[in-house]
């Protein structure tokens, strides 16, 4: 593919690499997988934010990395955020969407004046990393820091795995010709390749801190980083969203000193993994008493998935503990 091709760019990511600085990047647009995600919720501004910058570097995130089933990203708080989690599924074969969700649990009564980033307070930023069958899921964890949701993730990387990353983001409504408002985020990250980095052996800053980006660079790595972050610094918000500037027609504009190289651009849809048996199984902890509590009035037990909305009602008898057990006592 080349720099001047000509596809519809909503709803992916761009992979690419500067090949005079050796940075590796991603451009991402979302549009539809927004609008999809926060339907499904009447949240608050400020959450909807969260939600969409979260959703935006999930997509980013996953596609960087080699992901044969799941990332996960998560950020817990003190404040009116309670809880925003977002699910990336790797694409199932080639030439599928990679797949992802969101979903945010708040406190409406703790939500405070200022940007979205302040309704978090004190916690931690996770990213999970889940390859399926066979392996042992992976978890970093990081404090909540910085301005924002973004800033959290360069920490995370820049300390757990020591390469130095940065994230420049943009979302918000747009309102079309017909009245109707719509989500658009986007976004470029940029990762200096793991070849010229300088792995910090404790994983440290060496003085008790958190580990700062420019800890990790040797003397030429760190020209090309800050060059192409002085570079990155003239985006703007509208460049980032677009439609009318192309992502491949950025990074020309960004970076064409830097002889930007691009790859195949990857999808991303709307998908959730719940279903019958997932909810059954998740039900198959609880005791014959915890279900009783559970079943309605009508005599059924009911579930609603937070991701995608989905309504599940099951018969108490097949549900719980005991209904994984033989007749004759044993499970």
């Amino acid at each position: 593919m080349t720099l001047g091709s000509k596809i519809a760019w909503d709803d992916t990511v761009l992979p690419f690499q500067l090949d005079r600085s050796d940075i590796r990047g991603r451009v991402a647009r979302l549009d539809g997988v927004l609008d999809r995600i926060l339907a499904q919720h009447a949240y608050p501004p400020q959450i909807e934010a969260l939600v969409a910058e979260m959703s935006l570097l999930t997509a980013m995130i996953g596609q960087a990395i080699k992901l044969r089933w799941k990332l996960s990203l998560q950020v817990r708080g003190d404040g009116a955020a309670r809880l925003i989690a977002t699910d990336y599924y790797a694409p199932s074969e080639p030439g599928a969407p990679g797949r992802i969700r969101a979903y945010a649990s708040f406190d409406e009564d703790k939500l405070v004046e200022g940007n979205a980033f302040e309704q978090i307070g004190q916690g931690y930023f996770a990213i999970m990393l889940d390859q399926g069958s066979g392996t042992t899921p992976y978890q970093g964890i990081t404090p909540i820091a910085g301005q924002s949701l973004g800033g959290c993730a360069e920490t995370y990387f820049a300390q757990s795995e020591q390469l130095p990353t940065r994230f420049v983001l943009s979302y918000g409504t747009t309102r079309e010709a017909e009245g109707d408002t719509h989500w658009r985020a986007g976004g470029v990250m940029l990762q200096l390749m793991p070849k010229a980095s300088i792995p910090n052996g404790d994983g440290g800053s060496g003085d008790g801190g958190l580990l700062d980006a420019t800890d990790l660079l040797d003397e030429e790595s760190g020209e090309d980083w800050g060059r192409a972050n002085i570079m990155l610094d003239t985006v703007e918000d509208l460049e980032l969203i677009g439609p009318r500037v192309q992502p491949t027609e950025l990074l020309v504009r960004l970076f064409h000193e830097e002889q930007p190289r691009v790859f195949d651009p990857q999808s991303v849809a709307f998908g959730c993994s719940c279903s019958p048996d997932r909810v059954r199984q998740s039900l198959s902890i609880y005791s014959a008493r915890d279900i009783a509590h559970m079943t309605t009035d009508e005599g059924i037990v009911t579930a609603d998935c937070q991701f995608c909305g989905a309504h599940y009602e099951f018969d108490p008898e097949t549900l719980g503990f005991e209904a994984r057990r033989a007749p004759d006592g044993r499970a």
